[in-house]
Protein backbone atom coordinates (compact mmCIF):
# COMPACT_ATOMS: atom_id res chain seq x y z
CA UNK A 1 0.00 0.00 0.00
CA UNK A 2 2.78 2.35 0.63
CA UNK A 3 3.95 2.69 -2.74
CA UNK A 4 0.19 3.65 -3.91
CA UNK A 5 0.04 6.49 -1.69
CA UNK A 6 3.72 7.77 -2.38
CA UNK A 7 2.82 7.87 -6.21
CA UNK A 8 -1.07 9.58 -4.71
CA UNK A 9 1.28 11.89 -3.45
CA UNK A 10 3.49 12.59 -6.06
CA UNK A 11 0.81 12.15 -8.84
CA UNK A 12 3.40 9.59 -10.26
CA UNK A 13 0.08 7.49 -11.41
CA UNK A 14 -0.98 10.06 -13.81
CA UNK A 15 2.06 8.91 -16.31
CA UNK A 16 2.10 6.84 -18.91
CA UNK A 17 -1.36 5.41 -21.03
CA UNK A 18 -3.90 4.73 -18.29
CA UNK A 19 -6.63 4.29 -19.89
CA UNK A 20 -10.41 4.62 -18.44
CA UNK A 21 -12.03 2.32 -16.09
CA UNK A 22 -15.52 1.60 -15.20
CA UNK A 23 -15.91 1.05 -11.44
CA UNK A 24 -18.62 -0.23 -8.98
CA UNK A 25 -18.37 0.57 -5.75
CA UNK A 26 -20.37 -0.87 -2.73
CA UNK A 27 -20.27 1.69 0.35
CA UNK A 28 -21.91 1.86 3.55
CA UNK A 29 -23.08 4.85 5.78
CA UNK A 30 -24.78 5.61 8.87
CA UNK A 31 -27.37 8.46 7.08
CA UNK A 32 -27.88 10.33 10.90
CA UNK A 33 -24.86 12.79 9.93
CA UNK A 34 -25.58 13.07 6.50
CA UNK A 35 -28.24 15.53 4.40
CA UNK A 36 -29.45 12.27 2.50
CA UNK A 37 -27.16 10.96 -0.45
CA UNK A 38 -27.28 13.93 -3.24
CA UNK A 39 -24.95 16.55 -3.56
CA UNK A 40 -26.22 19.65 -2.06
CA UNK A 41 -24.40 23.40 -1.69
CA UNK A 42 -23.22 23.66 1.03
CA UNK A 43 -24.62 20.61 3.31
CA UNK A 44 -22.32 17.40 3.97
CA UNK A 45 -23.87 14.65 1.46
CA UNK A 46 -22.56 10.86 0.93
CA UNK A 47 -22.30 11.26 -2.70
CA UNK A 48 -20.52 14.81 -2.54
CA UNK A 49 -18.02 13.82 0.03
CA UNK A 50 -17.05 10.52 -1.89
CA UNK A 51 -16.66 12.83 -5.17
CA UNK A 52 -14.43 14.86 -3.03
CA UNK A 53 -12.29 12.60 -2.32
CA UNK A 54 -11.96 10.65 -5.36
CA UNK A 55 -11.56 13.90 -7.30
CA UNK A 56 -8.44 14.53 -5.03
CA UNK A 57 -7.10 11.23 -5.32
CA UNK A 58 -7.61 11.27 -9.32
CA UNK A 59 -6.59 14.82 -9.35
CA UNK A 60 -9.54 15.54 -11.78
CA UNK A 61 -13.42 15.99 -11.74
CA UNK A 62 -15.12 12.65 -10.72
CA UNK A 63 -19.11 12.14 -10.95
CA UNK A 64 -20.87 9.07 -9.28
CA UNK A 65 -23.92 7.70 -10.52
CA UNK A 66 -25.64 6.12 -7.47
CA UNK A 67 -28.43 3.67 -7.79
CA UNK A 68 -30.70 4.97 -4.53
CA UNK A 69 -31.51 9.20 -3.69
CA UNK A 70 -31.48 8.19 -0.09
CA UNK A 71 -32.92 10.85 2.20
CA UNK A 72 -31.33 12.43 5.43
CA UNK A 73 -31.29 10.01 8.23
CA UNK A 74 -31.94 6.88 6.27
CA UNK A 75 -29.08 4.66 6.61
CA UNK A 76 -27.31 2.00 3.92
CA UNK A 77 -25.48 -1.22 4.40
CA UNK A 78 -25.30 -1.91 0.45
CA UNK A 79 -25.70 1.47 -1.23
CA UNK A 80 -24.02 1.53 -4.96
CA UNK A 81 -22.74 3.67 -7.49
CA UNK A 82 -20.82 3.69 -10.18
CA UNK A 83 -17.77 6.13 -12.15
CA UNK A 84 -15.64 6.61 -15.38
CA UNK A 85 -11.84 7.89 -14.64
CA UNK A 86 -8.82 6.55 -15.25
CA UNK A 87 -7.82 5.03 -12.03
CA UNK A 88 -4.13 3.70 -12.09
CA UNK A 89 -4.86 2.90 -8.73
CA UNK A 90 -5.22 -0.73 -8.81
CA UNK A 91 -9.05 -1.30 -8.76
CA UNK A 92 -8.62 -4.04 -5.73
CA UNK A 93 -6.38 -1.57 -3.55
CA UNK A 94 -9.09 1.31 -4.20
CA UNK A 95 -11.30 1.22 -1.35
CA UNK A 96 -8.53 0.92 1.00
CA UNK A 97 -7.40 4.00 -0.40
CA UNK A 98 -10.30 5.53 -0.30
CA UNK A 99 -11.46 4.41 3.24
CA UNK A 100 -7.87 5.86 4.42
CA UNK A 101 -8.35 9.13 3.32
CA UNK A 102 -12.14 8.98 4.74
CA UNK A 103 -10.85 7.89 8.12
CA UNK A 104 -8.24 11.23 8.05
CA UNK A 105 -6.97 11.74 11.57
CA UNK A 106 -9.82 9.51 13.31
CA UNK A 107 -8.01 7.32 15.93
CA UNK A 108 -10.27 4.31 15.44
CA UNK A 109 -9.52 4.40 11.89
CA UNK A 110 -12.94 4.32 10.61
CA UNK A 111 -16.16 7.10 10.40
CA UNK A 112 -19.91 6.90 9.42
CA UNK A 113 -18.70 6.44 5.46
CA UNK A 114 -16.77 3.44 4.37
CA UNK A 115 -16.89 1.77 0.68
CA UNK A 116 -17.09 -2.18 1.39
CA UNK A 117 -15.90 -3.24 -2.32
CA UNK A 118 -14.24 -1.42 -5.37
CA UNK A 119 -15.04 -3.77 -8.68
CA UNK A 120 -14.08 -2.96 -12.11
CA UNK A 121 -17.05 -3.53 -14.48
CA UNK A 122 -17.93 -3.94 -18.61
CA UNK A 123 -18.49 -0.20 -20.07
CA UNK A 124 -21.92 0.06 -20.77
CA UNK A 125 -22.34 -0.48 -16.84
CA UNK A 126 -24.19 1.73 -14.95
CA UNK A 127 -24.91 1.22 -11.44
CA UNK A 128 -28.42 2.39 -11.55
CA UNK A 129 -29.77 1.60 -14.95
CA UNK A 130 -28.42 -1.97 -14.89
CA UNK A 131 -30.25 -2.54 -11.63
CA UNK A 132 -32.41 -5.54 -11.16
CA UNK A 133 -34.04 -4.61 -7.75
CA UNK A 134 -33.15 -3.38 -4.33
CA UNK A 135 -33.44 -4.90 -1.11
CA UNK A 136 -34.52 -2.98 1.66
CA UNK A 137 -35.03 -3.37 5.77
CA UNK A 138 -37.10 -0.94 7.78
CA UNK A 139 -36.59 -1.12 11.51
CA UNK A 140 -39.25 -0.77 14.27
CA UNK A 141 -37.98 -0.73 18.22
CA UNK A 142 -41.36 -1.51 20.02
CA UNK A 143 -41.55 -0.47 23.62
CA UNK A 144 -43.09 1.29 26.22
CA UNK A 145 -40.00 3.45 26.96
CA UNK A 146 -38.33 5.33 24.05
CA UNK A 147 -34.40 4.25 24.19
CA UNK A 148 -32.20 7.43 22.99
CA UNK A 149 -29.29 4.94 22.04
CA UNK A 150 -31.62 4.10 19.05
CA UNK A 151 -33.14 7.23 18.26
CA UNK A 152 -31.58 7.62 15.11
CA UNK A 153 -31.42 3.42 13.76
CA UNK A 154 -35.27 2.95 14.67
CA UNK A 155 -39.08 4.19 14.72
CA UNK A 156 -39.73 4.11 18.07
CA UNK A 157 -43.48 2.76 18.88
CA UNK A 158 -44.89 1.87 22.24
CA UNK A 159 -46.50 -1.20 20.63
CA UNK A 160 -47.83 -3.96 21.15
CA UNK A 161 -48.17 -4.79 17.32
CA UNK A 162 -50.10 -7.26 16.02
CA UNK A 163 -47.88 -8.98 13.58
CA UNK A 164 -50.43 -11.27 12.40
CA UNK A 165 -52.44 -8.16 11.09
CA UNK A 166 -49.36 -6.58 9.53
CA UNK A 167 -48.28 -9.67 7.76
CA UNK A 168 -51.72 -9.89 6.48
CA UNK A 169 -51.80 -6.16 5.27
CA UNK A 170 -48.51 -6.86 3.45
CA UNK A 171 -49.87 -9.81 2.20
CA UNK A 172 -51.82 -7.17 -0.39
CA UNK A 173 -48.82 -5.80 -1.60
CA UNK A 174 -46.59 -8.15 -3.16
CA UNK A 175 -46.76 -8.95 -6.68
CA UNK A 176 -47.10 -6.54 -9.12
CA UNK A 177 -49.13 -3.85 -8.53
CA UNK A 178 -49.93 0.34 -9.77
CA UNK A 179 -48.74 1.60 -6.46
CA UNK A 180 -49.48 5.43 -6.73
CA UNK A 181 -50.69 5.16 -3.34
CA UNK A 182 -47.43 4.07 -2.16
CA UNK A 183 -45.81 7.33 -3.61
CA UNK A 184 -45.27 10.87 -1.60
CA UNK A 185 -47.51 13.79 -2.55
CA UNK A 186 -45.61 16.14 -5.08
CA UNK A 187 -42.87 13.72 -5.96
CA UNK A 188 -41.71 13.67 -9.64
CA UNK A 189 -44.07 12.17 -11.76
CA UNK A 190 -43.61 9.06 -13.42
CA UNK A 191 -44.12 7.33 -16.74
CA UNK A 192 -45.35 4.42 -14.57
CA UNK A 193 -46.48 3.91 -11.04
CA UNK A 194 -46.99 0.05 -11.60
CA UNK A 195 -44.18 -2.08 -9.70
CA UNK A 196 -43.33 -5.87 -8.65
CA UNK A 197 -43.01 -6.23 -4.98
CA UNK A 198 -40.86 -9.77 -5.04
CA UNK A 199 -40.64 -9.86 -1.09
CA UNK A 200 -42.43 -8.38 1.93
CA UNK A 201 -41.63 -10.06 5.05
CA UNK A 202 -42.32 -8.98 8.68
CA UNK A 203 -40.73 -10.84 11.97
CA UNK A 204 -40.37 -10.05 15.64
CA UNK A 205 -36.97 -10.21 16.80
CA UNK A 206 -35.79 -9.74 20.50
CA UNK A 207 -34.24 -6.14 20.98
CA UNK A 208 -30.91 -7.31 20.86
CA UNK A 209 -31.23 -9.07 17.64
CA UNK A 210 -31.91 -13.13 17.22
CA UNK A 211 -35.64 -14.68 16.12
CA UNK A 212 -37.68 -14.97 19.18
CA UNK A 213 -40.99 -15.01 18.25
CA UNK A 214 -43.02 -16.81 21.34
CA UNK A 215 -43.16 -14.72 23.80
CA UNK A 216 -42.65 -11.19 22.46
CA UNK A 217 -45.87 -10.22 23.32
CA UNK A 218 -45.72 -11.32 26.68
CA UNK A 219 -42.41 -9.84 27.64
CA UNK A 220 -43.95 -6.38 26.24
CA UNK A 221 -46.36 -6.22 28.74
CA UNK A 222 -43.87 -7.18 31.27
CA UNK A 223 -41.87 -3.94 30.27
CA UNK A 224 -39.59 -5.20 27.58
CA UNK A 225 -39.13 -4.39 24.22
CA UNK A 226 -38.21 -6.37 20.83
CA UNK A 227 -37.78 -5.16 17.01
CA UNK A 228 -40.50 -5.53 14.18
CA UNK A 229 -38.19 -6.23 11.39
CA UNK A 230 -40.46 -5.34 7.45
CA UNK A 231 -37.94 -6.75 4.79
CA UNK A 232 -39.55 -5.76 0.97
CA UNK A 233 -37.73 -6.88 -2.26
CA UNK A 234 -38.33 -5.34 -5.53
CA UNK A 235 -37.46 -4.05 -9.21
CA UNK A 236 -37.85 -0.25 -8.58
CA UNK A 237 -39.39 1.75 -5.60
CA UNK A 238 -41.24 5.34 -6.06
CA UNK A 239 -40.05 7.58 -3.69
CA UNK A 240 -40.60 7.26 -0.32
CA UNK A 241 -42.17 4.04 -0.85
CA UNK A 242 -40.70 1.69 1.72
CA UNK A 243 -41.20 4.16 4.33
CA UNK A 244 -45.14 4.56 3.27
CA UNK A 245 -45.20 0.76 3.28
CA UNK A 246 -43.86 0.48 6.99
CA UNK A 247 -46.24 3.45 8.19
CA UNK A 248 -49.07 1.37 6.49
CA UNK A 249 -47.88 -1.64 7.90
CA UNK A 250 -47.46 0.12 11.76
CA UNK A 251 -51.25 0.98 10.99
CA UNK A 252 -52.08 -2.33 11.04
CA UNK A 253 -50.07 -3.30 13.79
CA UNK A 254 -51.96 -1.18 15.74
CA UNK A 255 -55.40 -1.76 14.74
CA UNK A 256 -55.61 1.86 13.04
CA UNK A 257 -56.70 0.13 10.07
CA UNK A 258 -57.56 -3.35 8.73
CA UNK A 259 -55.78 -5.26 6.29
CA UNK A 260 -58.14 -5.66 3.54
CA UNK A 261 -57.59 -1.31 4.16
CA UNK A 262 -53.91 -2.38 2.18
CA UNK A 263 -55.74 -3.65 -0.85
CA UNK A 264 -58.72 -0.77 -0.90
CA UNK A 265 -55.76 1.79 -1.18
CA UNK A 266 -53.86 -0.32 -4.04
CA UNK A 267 -56.60 -0.46 -5.92
CA UNK A 268 -58.10 3.06 -5.76
CA UNK A 269 -54.39 4.43 -6.29
CA UNK A 270 -55.53 7.00 -3.61
CA UNK A 271 -52.37 8.06 -1.29
CA UNK A 272 -54.69 9.47 0.93
CA UNK A 273 -56.20 5.97 1.56
CA UNK A 274 -52.55 4.61 2.68
CA UNK A 275 -50.76 5.35 5.87
CA UNK A 276 -48.16 7.27 7.01
CA UNK A 277 -44.85 7.92 6.28
CA UNK A 278 -42.17 6.29 8.79
CA UNK A 279 -40.03 8.17 10.00
CA UNK A 280 -36.13 8.34 7.78
CA UNK A 281 -34.15 6.60 10.85
CA UNK A 282 -36.01 3.04 10.95
CA UNK A 283 -35.00 2.50 6.36
CA UNK A 284 -31.47 0.46 5.45
CA UNK A 285 -30.62 0.12 1.85
CA UNK A 286 -29.89 -3.34 2.65
CA UNK A 287 -28.73 -4.72 -1.36
CA UNK A 288 -28.54 -3.48 -4.85
CA UNK A 289 -28.96 -6.57 -7.19
CA UNK A 290 -28.22 -6.47 -10.65
CA UNK A 291 -29.50 -10.33 -11.78
CA UNK A 292 -33.31 -10.72 -12.42
CA UNK A 293 -35.29 -12.42 -9.18
CA UNK A 294 -38.79 -13.79 -9.66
Amino acid sequence: MSEVCDAIKNNSYMTGGATEKNILLTIAYDGTGFCGWQRQPGSRTVCGELEEVLSSLLRRPVKLNGTSRTDAGVHALGQRASFRAVCPIPTERLAKVINDRLAGDRLEGVGDLRVLEAREMPGDFHARFSSKGKRYIYRIYESPERDIFRRNYFYQVSGPLDIEAMREAAAFIKGEHDFACFQSSGSTPHESTVRTVYRLDVERLPADGGPAESGACEAHAAGGASEIRITVEGNAFLYNMVRIIAGTLTEAGQGRRTPDSVRLAIEGRDRSKAGHTAPPQGLYLAEVFYEQRA
